[in-house]
């Protein structure tokens, strides 16, 4: 009998760890550039005296998906979308760098420019735009201006784009990505972006919506599992008490 509940126990542990994953997808599935998580589990086969029939499971840290989202045309002109693998770098407020495929960069009132908050670096530190009347963005991340009044176009900086393997970055609170070994990636140029264009996410909203009413099922099995081992213990000590 305590087999039977801690077995249900343990499911049910790990339904509400994978629901919470799959429900911060579905409300990400919005956010530009954000990567789906995916939960990981394991069994784990607890050894005693007699039979062996205890298994619990295991929940691993998630795994982040780092397939491309849709690249949707906006016109505006600081909206920039990485084509094919690469990345954007921005600076967390330690100091560290991090990176990101969100492309809906802001300027702040200082002239910093921003996504989600977070400064966008460029080949020499945090990006600072001068006054302008009209800015541009090239395919090479280059950023350009029109000063106030008109004149000649001005390059003002680059942003800095790096191509690490997926297996080099590791997805944190801050849903950015970050490098595994803390080391910063050096500016790759073969990195392409698409201006005025920007990435949604590639969160499948159909898929984590059947996910999660899947995952309610299983919750809702593992309760009746307990409620069965309830009745089997309360069975058992009344047997135990009538002799």
């Amino acid at each position: 009998m305590d087999s039977l509940l801690f077995t249900a126990t343990s499911g049910a542990s790990r339904v509400l760890k994978a629901q919470h994953v799959r429900s911060n997808n579905l409300s990400n599935a919005d956010t530009a550039g954000f990567r789906a998580d995916m939960e990981r589990v394991s069994s784990l086969s607890l050894q005693g005296s007699g039979f062996d029939g205890r298994t619990l499971a295991v929940t691993n840290s998630a795994s982040t998906r780092f397939d491309s989202g849709d690249v949707i045309k906006t016109g505006r002109a600081l909206d920039v979308a990485v084509l094919g693998e690469g990345y954007l770098t921005v600076q967390t407020p330690q100091g560290q760098e991090a990176y990101t495929r969100a492309g809906n960069i802001k300027v702040d009132q200082d002239g910093v420019l921003t996504i989600n908050g977070f400064a966008v670096m460029g080949d020499g530190g945090a990006l600072v735009l001068p006054e302008y009347q009209k800015v541009e963005i090239s395919e090479r991340g280059r950023i350009s201006i029109v000063p106030p009044g008109g004149g000649a176009e001005l390059e003002v900086g680059t942003l800095k784009l790096v191509r690490p393997d997926t297996n080099q970055l590791e997805k944190r609170s801050d849903s950015l990505l970050h490098s595994v070994d803390g080391n910063q990636f050096a500016q790759d140029e073969t990195v392409q972006i698409a201006p005025e264009h920007i990435e949604g996410s590639n969160v499948s909203a159909i898929d984590e919506l059947l996910n999660v009413m899947s995952l309610t099922r299983n919750f809702e099995m593992q309760i009746r599992m307990m409620k069965t081992a309830e009745t089997l213990a309360q069975a058992g000590n009344k047997l135990m008490s009538s002799r």
